[in-house]
């Protein structure tokens, strides 16, 4: 039995002393029952996997299903993270000037549990001397964000799980540059967490009329739609508009989306919203997984936007941070535009409109995204930058950029994921349908659609296509032989090729070797801790890396090719020989959908 929090390796305590530590600790009446229920149906193996480790603290802050237990989302882990959070953002952060007191920007979704979490967390920060910043109703996540800087504050926490199931909540953490916690935040905090004792305060009221209370929804809001329409302007005419279908998954996006829609002549007829799918509703009745990525997420908002004779189909997943599209084409057949197939199109229509300094213009992709924004600028003589997964990455990396004279304009990752820093430091889904809206609108002038620009940029920049998929892994342990195996598949060095493709560079984030540059080292930060391996081909560029928060081995594969088919081929060929060659079935691999 692991335990960070409870215990360690030369020192288990019995599981039972961990229940009756639970019970010590918890004043929530349900999860207590959870708990106490276990105990006296002896249930070990449950107890165990609920207590027998602590949820673990990253990069994104915490996400879990929500169970009672040290290894779930519930109100007593929100209560220790919020209490470690503060005593490390006491501890290490500077105080404001004039003897205010810190602050620290607080939001929530419409996930069960959401706004008693983010009261209970609340609650903890006023018990610190922590101003809170307080929406009070649903937000989508990107206010958050939007308003540590707007405000000045510290530090930000929403609470949401993003486009995960039902059961799952979590616990997202912002630094006072308005962009994700990256090391050694993370770390600290997690160690803050795990000295936390008695928690001081259950009192979840006392966010209601404390005096170190701001209420900001109001004032944040009309400011995080005034830069919104900045980044779209000018705004296009009424005549200009096409109709659009439009679904916030059951999520909270609507109302942002429909403000900044509203204001670009999307309106009435022009914006067609799913009924089925328009409030907000935890349990997300019509969509087996809320991820506008996930086959059949579009299906609803496809439906009523072929019975009202409507082409162009957009998403947000139910926290609005993620964007999609579908574009109906003249056969009848729907285009689900793809992640990288979106970030080029933004990225082509953000390059077009832009009017400033170009030597200074910036945009960046992670390394599990399409290589078609470096293309682009190579072709354009603009800057490209490459990070590690995560918008952390983007958005530290964007902003350490911009410090050093850059101006970073756009960034995005395959996961649907698109950045306007004007906006803020962070993927914003509403931002991102508001440009997308607003490029449409160019194109149409250029007698284009969607599709049609696309082959426009293939032409222009080369044909790219990927075959991403994943692996589901029995266990981190397997994950780990698995990636150990493929490091020595060639005598007992890494290989030299995949198929008959020859392997030209080898890059390992994880033991921090890169054949591709002079010293033999990598550019991007090593983490021991996570396996990612990325190999360069002659016509194919690939990554595999372990899910930090899934049991997963995803792939990422990008081929370019003289034709969108040849891409497309060359990627597929390159996928079937990793299959056979670097996950072999001894190890229990599932691949995706089976």
């Amino acid at each position: 039995m692991s335990n960070d929090a409870m215990g360690t390796a030369e020192a288990v305590i019995p599981i039972t002393t961990l229940a009756e530590r639970w019970l010590a600790l918890d004043r929530d009446d349900a999860t207590r029952k959870e708990i106490s229920d276990l105990l006296e149906a002896k249930d070990q193996d449950a107890l165990e996997s609920r207590l027998g480790t602590r949820i673990s603290f990253g990069t994104a802050g915490l996400r879990a299903s929500m169970k009672a237990g040290f290894a779930h989302m519930n109100s007593l882990t929100v209560l220790q993270a919020s209490h470690g959070l503060a005593d490390y953002l006491l501890a290490t952060e500077t105080a404001p000037a004039e003897g205010k007191p810190h602050s620290i920007v607080l939001g929530y979704d419409a996930r069960h549990n959401s706004q008693r979490f983010a009261r209970l967390a609340a609650a903890a920060f006023l018990c610190k001397g922590i101003k809170v910043l307080w929406f009070g109703q649903l937000v989508h996540t990107p206010m958050v964000p939007f308003a540590i800087r707007h405000y000045g504050a510290t530090a930000g926490v929403m609470v949401t799980a993003s486009h995960n199931p039902k059961q799952d909540n979590g616990y997202k953490v912002y630094w006072s540059s308005g962009s994700q916690i990256i090391p050694p935040h993370d770390a600290g905090i997690a160690k803050a967490i795990e000295a936390v004792g008695e928690i001081e305060t259950w009192d979840e009221s006392v966010v209601d009329g404390h005096e170190n209370v701001e209420r900001i929804f109001a004032e944040a809001t009309r400011a995080y739609l005034g830069a919104l329409r900045e980044l779209v302007w000018p705004l296009p005419s009424v005549e200009q508009v096409i109709p659009i279908t439009y679904t916030p998954l059951h999520g909270v996006g609507l109302p942002f989306l429909r403000q900044i829609a509203h204001d670009m002549w999307f309106r009435g007829s022009n914006l067609r919203v799913v009924a089925s799918q328009a409030q907000p509703d935890p349990d997300f009745p019509t969509v087996p997984f809320p991820n506008p990525e996930e086959a059949g997420a579009l299906n609803e908002a496809i439906k009523d936007a072929e019975k009202n004779g409507i082409s162009i189909v957009i998403a947000n997943d139910p926290d609005a941070d993620r964007f999609k599209a579908a574009e109906r084409q003249p056969g009848g057949a729907w285009l689900h535009i793809s992640g990288n197939e979106m970030g080029i199109l933004l990225a082509s229509h953000v390059f077009d409109t832009y009017t400033g300094n170009r030597s200074r213009m910036t945009m960046l992709a992670t390394t599990v995204s399409s290589r078609m924004l470096s293309a682009m600028a190579a072709a354009e003589d603009f800057h490209f930058e490459e990070t590690l997964t995560g918008f952390k990455w983007l958005g530290n990396v964007g902003q350490r950029l911009q410090a050093e004279g850059k101006e970073v304009v756009f960034a995005f990752e395959e996961a649907i994921g698109y950045m306007f820093p004007s906006v803020v430091w962070d993927k914003d889904g509403v931002a991102a349908a508001a440009v997308f809206l607003s490029a449409m609108q160019r194109w149409r002038k250029q007698g284009l659609t969607a599709k049609g620009k696309l082959e426009k940029l293939y032409e222009k920049y080369g044909y790219f296509a990927d075959a991403n998929t994943y692996l589901v892994s029995p266990s981190p342990a397997v994950t780990g032989k698995v990636f150990e195996r493929i490091r020595t598949l060639d005598h007992g060095s890494s290989p030299q090729s995949v198929g008959s493709r020859t392997v030209e560079r080898w890059r390992d984030l994880t033991l921090g070797s890169d054949s591709g540059t002079a010293d033999g080292k990598p550019t991007l930060p090593v983490d021991a801790s996570a396996q990612m391996l990325t190999c360069e081909l002659e016509d194919v560029v690939f990554t595999c890396r372990g899910s930090g928060t899934e049991p997963k081995i995803k792939l990422y594969i990008e081929a370019k090719g003289r034709s969108r088919v040849e891409a497309a081929e060359l990627a597929k060929d390159v996928l079937a020989d990793l299959m056979r060659e670097w996950f072999p079935g001894e190890f229990g691999l599932k691949a995706a959908g089976t």
